[in-house]
This record gives C-alpha cells, sequence and structure tokens, in this order.
C-alpha cells in the first residue's frame, strides 16, 4: 500500500499521538509498506527524510510547545500526485488535517482518520466551556467524510457515538517489550539522581492543567508523613505548570527530571515502586501500559481509557478522579502490603504481553484493505 497520513504532530514531538505514528511508519518501512507523512517543522527537527514533508509551522497559543501548521496547497499537491496514495488517513483536526481532507475529496482517495484527544475536556482546564458546542460541531463535521474513525478505547468509542458519529472502530495501543520490562539497573537510578528514601513512586507526561497536575501535587502534600518521608518521587515530563511544582514542591522529596526517553524513560518505570497517574482526560494512556510493561503498578484515575487498562486491584488500583484521598489510600495501602504489590507487578507484565505493536498496526492495515476494497466495489458499481 501507498499510505498518506497527515498530523499536525509527529516525532521528535514528545506526546502520544507522535510518538504512536512515528512507531506505525517504523513498522510500516519494516513490512515493506510506501508511506509519507504530512507534519509540521518545528525547531526541534533534525535533518530531513523523503516520507516526511514538513510544513511551515508557528507555535500555537495555548502550547507553545505545539506548532500550527500553514500547509502549502500547490506542493501538498504535488507531492500527492507524485506518490498516488492508496488511502489517506488523517490523524489531527487541525489545519493538516484539512488539507488532508480536501485532497482525499478532490482526488478521490479513500480516507479514514483517528480520534486522539479529547479536545473537549480540555477546555474546562482553560476557562473556555462555553466554546464546547461549538467544538463539538465542528469535530462532527470534521469527521463525517471518513469512511472509518480509529480511536484507542471503548471509552471514547462510546463517548463519540453519543455525539453522533459513525463508522467507529477501536485502535488500540501497544507496548515495545525490548524497551518496556524490569530488567533494569535499580542502584544506578538511585545513584543518579541521590535517592536515599526506600520507596520510588513515579509520574510521567505532561505538566500541564489538563493531566490534573494540581491534584498530584495536593496527593504529594497530602500523604501522612510517615509515609511520605519514605518516597522519593521522579516527575517525568515538561510543560507549564513546571516552574509551579518546582515552587510548591521545593520541600518535598521531589525530582523533576524533565522529557526522558529509551533507556533511561524506562529505567524511572522498572525502578518505581508504583506509578501515579491522576489524568483523568486520557483515550488510552500510553504510560500507564509503559509502567505495567514494567512490571509497576498503576494507580490512576477510574476515567476515560485508563480504566480500560488498569485492572482494579489486580494490575494496579483505580482511583475517584481528582479525589486526593483516594489516590492516598490507595498508595498507602500498596506501600503497607508488599506481597500486594509483587502480585500486581507480575499481573502487569502478563498484562502488557498481550499488547504488541505488530499485531495492533497489522489490524489497523486490515482495516484500511477493507476501506480500499469498498471504495473500489463503489466504484466499479
Amino acid at each position: 500500500m501507498n499510505i498518506a497520513i497527515f498530523t499536525d504532530t509527529y516525532s521528535p514531538d514528545v506526546n502520544g499521538v507522535a510518538k504512536t505514528l512515528q512507531r506505525f511508519t517504523d513498522f510500516l518501512e519494516l513490512c515493506g509498506h510506501n508511506y509519507k507523512v504530512f507534519a509540521p517543522k518545528s525547531s526541534k527537527t533534525v535533518g530531513g527524510s523523503a516520507n516526511i514533508y514538513h510544513h511551515t509551522s508557528i507555535p500555537f497559543l495555548l502550547y507553545p510547545e505545539c506548532r500550527f501548521s500553514i500547509p502549502n496547497w500547490l506542493h501538498v499537491k504535488a507531492e500527492l500526485k507524485q506518490f498516488a496514495p492508496d488511502i489517506i488517513h488523517v490523524a489531527t483536526p487541525f489545519s493538516i488535517g484539512l488539507c488532508g481532507i480536501k485532497y482525499a475529496q478532490k482526488f478521490n482517495i479513500p480516507l479514514v482518520g483517528s480520534y486522539h484527544t479529547d479536545f473537549d475536556k480540555y477546555l474546562t482546564y482553560y476557562k473556555l466551556g462555553k466554546l464546547s458546542n461549538a467544538l463539538w460541531k465542528y469535530l462532527t463535521w470534521f469527521h463525517r467524510p471518513m469512511e472509518k474513525i480509529f480511536v484507542p478505547s471503548l471509552d471514547t468509542l462510546h463517548q463519540l457515538k453519543r455525539r453522533g458519529f459513525n463508522n467507529l472502530e477501536i485502535w488500540e495501543r501497544g507496548i515495545d517489550r525490548s524497551q518496556f520490562h524490569s530488567n533494569y539497573s535499580h542502584q544506578h537510578l538511585r545513584e543518579k539522581y541521590q535517592i536515599k528514601e526506600k520507596y520510588i513512586l513515579s509520574y510521567v507526561g505532561r505538566l500541564s492543567p489538563e493531566k490534573d497536575i494540581p491534584c498530584l501535587v495536593n496527593i504529594i502534600k497530602s500523604l501522612p508523613i510517615e509515609v511520605s518521608k519514605q518516597i522519593h518521587w521522579l516527575i517525568v515530563g515538561d510543560g507549564p505548570l513546571k516552574q509551579d511544582l518546582t515552587d510548591q514542591l521545593a520541600s518535598s522529596s521531589v525530582t523533576l527530571t524533565g522529557y526522558l526517553h529509551g533507556k533511561d524513560l524506562a529505567t524511572v518505570y522498572a525502578a518505581s515502586d508504583l506509578f501515579v497517574f491522576p489524568s483523568s482526560t486520557e483515550t488510552f494512556g500510553n504510560v500507564v501500559l509503559e509502567a505495567l510493561a514494567s512490571g509497576t503498578p498503576a494507580i490512576g484515575a477510574n476515567a476515560g481509557g485508563v480504566k480500560h487498562i488498569i485492572q482494579h486491584n489486580k494490575n494496579g488500583m483505580l482511583c475517584n478522579p481528582l479525589d486526593t484521598k483516594s489516590f492516598m489510600d490507595a498508595i498507602t495501602s500498596l506501600l503497607t502490603d508488599e506481597k500486594k504489590r509483587r502480585h500486581m507487578s507480575e499481573n502487569a507484565i502478563i498484562y502488557a504481553q498481550s499488547k504488541t505493536w505488530n499485531h495492533i498496526f497489522h489490524l489497523l492495515l486490515s482495516e484500511y484493505e477493507d476501506v480500499i476494497m469498498h471504495e473500489l466495489q463503489r466504484k466499479h458499481a
């Protein structure tokens, strides 16, 4: 297949969408499929690739780390005509996504899309809740031309169905077991961050309001002193709330590592006794699956896609969203029960072993083939 992907975020951006799409294109290359990615060019972009067409972009107002792209329509048209895609996959609902839809319709190319982010939930965190109805009207209009819309979890599928979306299919996320596992040196990490406390608890993700970072701060600051003094927190990530976190947790045993990648990130998961993730806005929760694959029980909000990954009292614990006490009780309960933690760790690894990227991507290609075949049958009807 020749597959054209239109996305407003791609590697080297650090987010779930960008990482998933990069893994997918790596898979396509290994399998011998041709692909062309239309994505923004950012200040982090290094070098170039014949498979990536970079658009001019500027920082997005709400998220300076994210980019708003300005597609060159004539150049995109020329690239597409030369590439001759069998299918177009639109991954984000912004300017580049609109460009993908336009050319799929113009050249009569089968069109699919994927829904990754609950932007509606984000609005309330930025005091923009009044825009909710307008946003849903736009998202409904944007996705209507697509033959299939791939969503990461059952929760998201149900939500979009209630909003009148059709042709929904679940496209789960997988795990790279060669990277995320439990066989890393805990002592090396302790020495690196000068950790002397008995337990390591970690959070990985963007440091921004919609990740419920204020709830994480409350959890850290409100734990009983006899528990708190035994914990060192590793907070991995960056974002607009980083300085606030630094200021508020200055007196606590907390290390803000910034973004970590590869072995450095995997070692944090593996060395952690618990992974704590309070975000209630996730459509999936890639970092939760990474923690589980590393043998680390996860404590997360009983909301969004996370509630389908964490099996309560099996590989972790689900807590009431934004409920500090619920998270504190879960942390205290597991830290004082080593046998239960060890059992959850075993279950976490078993669960993650079933989530292989190869299987998930082969299923996606099968869905592509169905759409292409349906379009061919329609043309010859």
